[in-house]
């Protein structure tokens, strides 16, 4: 490892002795911060993401990343449905009850879409998708779906993740 400049930069090979550097470098990246959730047999299965993106408008496309290595992984990669859900700065307490439990959400009275999707209600905005490919990406998988429907607020800020804390970005 080296240290560049005057901000005291570090910079290092990534390597399988230093994945909490690299982790800690990826978290220098603010992110606005989902809940993806998913119909199961156990009931509505949820995994909170900041690894989500738009990919295209024609066909509308979004991509998502989880850990295979998750106990939820499964879940997912068996789901042809899906809805993503990009949360509010008030749904900081619903993030952190999906992050501790998958099955997290059972208790509550959610609504289901036309594919039996359960959806959050109070997101800024949602996409509910169909599974259109799933590809390698390492220890993760990227999930690309198409958008069927989406439903945004007009009002909002977003619950957003950097540097491993949850804060909220506020427009001026």
């Amino acid at each position: 490892m080296s240290i560049d400049g005057p901000n005291l930069t570090q910079s290092f090979v990534p390597d399988p002795s230093n994945t909490r550097l690299l982790r800690d470098a990826f978290g220098r990246f603010a992110t606005g911060v989902t809940i993806v959730t998913a119909a199961t047999h156990e009931g509505p299965v949820a995994i909170t993401a900041n690894s989500f993106s738009s990919v295209s408008l024609t066909p509308p496309l979004v991509l998502w990343s989880p850990d295979r290595n998750s106990r939820r992984f499964p879940y997912f990669e068996q789901a042809e449905h899906y809805a993503i859900h990009v949360l509010s700065a008030e749904q900081d307490d619903l993030c952190w009850l999906v992050a501790k439990d998958a099955f997290g959400l059972k208790e509550k009275d959610l609504a289901v879409n036309a594919e039996g999707v359960p959806v959050l209600d109070g997101c800024l905005a949602r996409f509910e998708c169909t599974r259109t490919a799933i590809y390698e990406g390492g220890d993760h998988a990227i999930m690309l779906g198409q958008v069927n429907r989406a439903t945004m607020r007009d009002d909002g800020e977003a619950l957003t993740f950097f540097k491993g804390q949850m804060g909220q970005f506020a427009a001026s």
